[in-house]
């Protein structure tokens, strides 16, 4: 009880939702401190060595725009870690300035991973963690922490479905009694959906533009299901013919036709959780309806176009990026939950 008191007083205990395009950290009694894109900009020394120059947004600006010694890296792919000394020196960063003191007791921090994460990828994820500076270790899948987070009944025996879009997977799960039922995962996400932006230009309009530019008319005038408005928006890039910098006007008609593929891979997905779910909690779904989190649940009418094709409710979350770290956040005030929902490994 004393080391408890001494333990709170000292150190402060974090979540961290380690994601493909985004990594967001909640500290204990603070809230959400920091959300930054999960990218590193590094510089190759004499003796072929990693130097990290810039982490998050100072990093992210240098995305496409380095000389030939300096490259800016996404160290997570599909929701894994693809490189694992550049994670760790993110995550050594990102703690630094969540903990912004010396404290005297090493943070417990819960990491928010992939359903289906494998055995290796699960202890890269731990070691890098640990390495990093953490006292403890704890792993929630992240379909789990952004139930939590959106304020569903997790713990009850009724079905809620959740759909989390990221930037490198999509993962719809059903859970009753704080576990897992059935759940479904695609390498569909964010970053093809920018993928497919960028190849559509090229295609139609001999275009090359940039991965932040798509991101931007994603954002912009992405969209899933046609909406009353046409929207259009200027896109810069360079000429593939002459090879002169150009700019064009594209509609949400094209946007959405190019990322036609990469939605239906995520409806089919649903489709496929939905024909799975053992039918009592079926009923339940069809009663509470389909949550959607995650930064892509932000892509305009998507939720008009699952509620079409599945003809069950679909709702929005509060807030679709912060769910998984607001959950995995609630998850360190309830040590018993904590328990329940962790993966052991």
């Amino acid at each position: 009880m004393v080391f408890d008191w001494l333990h709170g007083l000292f150190s402060n205990d974090l979540a961290i939702d380690l994601g493909t395009a985004n990594t967001l950290i909640y500290v204990k009694g603070k809230g959400i401190v920091s959300c930054e894109p999960s990218v590193v900009a590094v510089q190759r020394d004499a003796r072929g060595g990693n130097k990290v120059l810039a982490v998050g947004r100072e990093a992210k600006e240098m995305l496409g725009r380095t000389p030939g010694n300096i490259r800016a890296v996404r160290p997570l792919r599909d929701g894994v870690i693809a490189d694992f000394e550049i994670t760790e020196a993110m995550l050594r960063y990102f703690i630094a300035r969540a903990h912004n003191r010396r404290t005297l007791v090493k943070p417990r921090i819960i990491i928010c991973v992939p359903f289906g994460i494998t055995e290796v990828e699960k202890r890269a994820v731990k070691e890098s963690a640990e390495s990093a500076g953490a006292r403890e270790v704890y792993l929630i899948e992240e379909p789990m922490a952004a139930s939590i987070g959106a304020g569903l009944p997790i713990t009850e025996a009724s079905g809620n479905m959740i759909v989390d879009i990221g930037g490198g997977t999509t993962e719809v799960a059903v859970i009753s009694l704080a576990g897992i039922v059935y759940a479904q995962s695609t390498r569909m996400g964010g970053d093809k959906m920018d993928e497919a932006i960028v190849q559509y230009i090229r295609k139609k309009y001999n275009l090359q533009i940039g991965e932040r530019m798509a991101e931007s008319i994603k954002i912009e005038i992405g969209e899933a299901y046609p909406g009353p408005d046409t929207l259009f928006m200027s896109v810069k890039g360079r000429d593939l013919v002459s090879g002169i910098p150009k700019t064009i006007e594209v509609n949400s008609d094209e946007i959405r036709e190019a990322l036609k593929e990469a939605v239906n891979a995520i409806v089919d997905t649903v489709r496929i959780c939905l024909e799975k779910t053992p039918p009592e909690l079926a009923a339940d779904i069809v009663d509470k309806g389909i949550f959607l989190a995650g930064g892509g649940a932000q892509l305009r009418n998507l939720d008009v176009l699952l509620r079409e094709v599945t003809k069950v409710p679909v709702l929005i979350a509060e807030n679709p990026l912060d769910c998984v770290v607001l959950g995995s956040g609630k998850v360190l005030d309830e040590l018993n939950l904590l328990r329940r929902v962790a993966i052991t490994s």
